[in-house]
């Protein structure tokens, strides 16, 4: 099938990410020249997941492209939780790390809740934490969970304002949904926008997400989101990454979002999949770790001035 889409303007995540690594990289290097603080990130990685291990390989290559110090900790599948929350704390305490992120899913038989309550709100940079959630609720200070975080940074560097829109979040997932309709509800020039929440449980959600301006879909099952669910002119952000059988690729297999084609062609501005929102949650793990490390190296000063 073949769809028109001469309204509608693709984002490219992909060139965003880059942009956003370069100011990163920029503002790395200037901070080390001012207070000698490097940004230092690790991430927990249990077992060998191939999933896992390259979504880390990717975080490692973008922290080396920065001028970030990274550490991938390797723990074997059978460890225990009392190890992983030992490891936890003596990474937490450690001044050369500003951000820790345990890569999920973990092997069966572990809590990942149990774990990342014990990561320092001030290195919880996956924004994922008890304290993260509520101050984010409250609207203070806190680390946003980076694919939302890289969903606002997306809609804002291409010029589409949330101010008075009518955002309806498809999902709400403590990953996706739940902190973007928090982050969307804040009154901030940033944000500022009226949110509805839609779900599995949601009668008739058509009815929900053909009164959109903004539609941001994150319910990981593909085609969730037909054509006639939306409206013409809004815009669609397409959170969800599914992968599905395709015996034409070499591979068996292609990844496709949750919003059908012709959906897209129906908006004025869409995140494809892959190459949208999934290149920005990175990036946005590394602009939350520099935040941190700044946050200290100021805190820094602040002290030695005294």
């Amino acid at each position: 099938l073949f769809f028109s889409f001469s309204m509608a303007t693709k984002i490219d995540g992909k060139a965003t990410q880059a942009t956003v690594l370069e100011e990163i990289r920029r503002d790395t290097e200037e901070l080390r020249a001012k207070t000698g603080v490097q940004p230092g990130l690790v991430v927990m990685l249990v077992g060998d997941d191939p999933a896992s291990s390259l979504y880390v390989s990717n975080k490692e290559k973008a922290c080396k492209e920065v001028g970030f110090y990274s550490l991938v900790d390797r723990i074997p599948a059978d460890t225990t939780e009392a190890d992983l929350i030992r490891r936890v704390e003596e990474h937490c305490a450690n001044p050369k790390v500003h951000g820790l992120i345990l890569q999920l899913p973990l092997p069966n038989g572990l809590a990942a809740e149990n774990v990342i309550q014990k990561i320092d709100p001030n290195k919880d940079v996956d924004g994922l934490t008890a304290t993260s959630i509520g101050n984010l609720v409250l609207g203070s200070p806190c680390f946003i969970p980076c694919t939302p975080k890289g969903v606002m940074e997306l809609l804002h560097r291409h010029g589409v304002s949330t101010v008075g829109k009518h955002v309806v979040v498809v999902g709400r997932s403590q990953l996706v949904g739940k902190p973007i309709a928090n982050v969307l509800l804040q009154k901030s020039a940033l944000a500022n926008a009226t949110v509805t929440v839609v779900h599995s449980a949601t009668i008739d959600l058509g009815k929900y997400t053909r009164q959109a301006d903004i539609l941001i879909v994150a319910a990981g099952n593909p085609n969730t989101i037909k054509a006639e669910d939306v409206r013409e002119g809004c815009v669609i952000i397409d959170v969800g990454m599914n992968r599905i059988a395709d015996p034409m690729r070499k591979s068996g297999y292609r990844f496709v979002g949750d919003v059908e084609p012709a959906a897209y062609a129906k908006s004025t501005l869409y995140t494809p999949v892959p190459g949208g929102v999934g290149p920005m949650t990175v990036a946005m793990l590394l602009k939350n770790t520099l935040e941190s490390a700044t946050r200290v190296a100021t805190a820094s000063n602040v002290q030695r001035a005294r």
